[in-house]
């Protein structure tokens, strides 16, 4: 059993090393991670397009390397469980990635993945991308795996040559990254129900599954995913997508009605939802004296 107060990357191998698939919604701020956390996940996954939205971007590769990683801490600071982290294409050549990894383990991720899109990238699911050569991504993983400090810290690399070059190409790029250093392996939008079926099967390693609403692989069940031997799933739109909803349906009746609707999550539990009662027992600690103080006073006094 690992201690909860065990570094991340440690308690996200020791969870990888359990039977059965982890999933792992996607957070894009601070609430959501806590939400995730608090909905009993044992992961979560910070999602860059989610990320990109927050600074007003599109995920076009418009977002830098810093303001990733800076998320991607808060991240893991407001939460106990482990945080694994999008890094885009390492944001450069070998030298990029190397500062990529070292600044994502320092501010506390449990891991994170690296692509082989050309840059400037874009969202896996959509049209128009180009994929670098292999050896070019391959000197990426081998930097990223030799970068990292713990070597618990999960490195995942992720082609998106499906769409470029097809199905096949992808899981030779797969193969040969979990050769080259990678833990494991994340082929990205699949386009049809047999080729995600194949993705465990021809992968000769952990593969992850990006589980996209509206995107270009068919969604699965988790739990059939889970029997065909994916061992990570993430699900990086599932609380983006539906606060646009949300948000969507809020204006529009107060628009409409011209009042302030009815809230569904009162004032005071908005605040305990991130982390309230923690400062609140934190400001009654230090009111009063220690036992120490109250003796030093009352020798003082004497």
């Amino acid at each position: 059993m690992v201690s909860r107060a065990a570094p991340a990357p440690t308690r996200l191998r020791a969870l990888l090393r359990q039977d059965g698939m982890i999933v792992a919604p996607g957070a894009y701020d601070c609430i959501g991670a806590r939400v995730i956390e608090q909905a009993g996940f044992a992961a979560l996954y910070m999602t860059g397009a989610g990320t990109a939205a927050t600074l007003g971007y599109p995920d076009y590769g418009l977002v830098t390397m810093s303001e990733m990683a800076e998320n991607a801490g808060r991240l893991a600071a407001a939460v106990r469980v482990p945080v694994i982290a999008d890094a885009d294409t390492g944001y450069g050549n070998e030298l990029n990635v190397t500062r990529t990894v070292r600044e994502y383990e320092r501010r506390g991720v449990a891991g994170l993945h690296i692509e082989d899109q050309g840059f400037p990238k874009k969202c896996g699911h959509l049209d128009d991308k180009v994929v670098i050569p292999l050896d070019d991504f391959l000197a990426k993983i081998r930097a990223a795996a030799a970068a990292r400090s713990d070597p618990d810290f999960l490195l995942i690399a992720r082609t998106d040559a499906r769409a470029v070059a097809g199905f096949e190409e992808a899981v030779r790029r797969m193969n040969a990254a979990l050769v080259a250093g990678a833990d494991m392996a994340f082929l990205e939008a699949p386009q049809t129900r047999d080729e995600v079926e194949a993705v465990p099967r021809l992968v000769q390693g952990a593969c992850l599954l990006n589980v996209v609403s509206g995107g270009k692989t068919p969604v699965l069940d988790l739990a059939d995913a889970e029997r065909l031997g994916f061992k990570l799933a993430i699900l990086p739109g599932i609380l983006f997508q539906t606060a646009v909803a949300a948000f969507d349906a809020v204006l529009a009746e107060t628009k409409t009605t011209r009042r302030h609707p009815e809230m569904k999550v009162g004032l005071k539990e908005k605040f305990r939802r991130v982390g309230a009662e923690e400062w609140d027992a934190l400001r009654d600690r230090f009111k009063a004296p220690t036992a120490a103080e109250s003796a030093s006073k009352r020798s003082a006094a004497e």
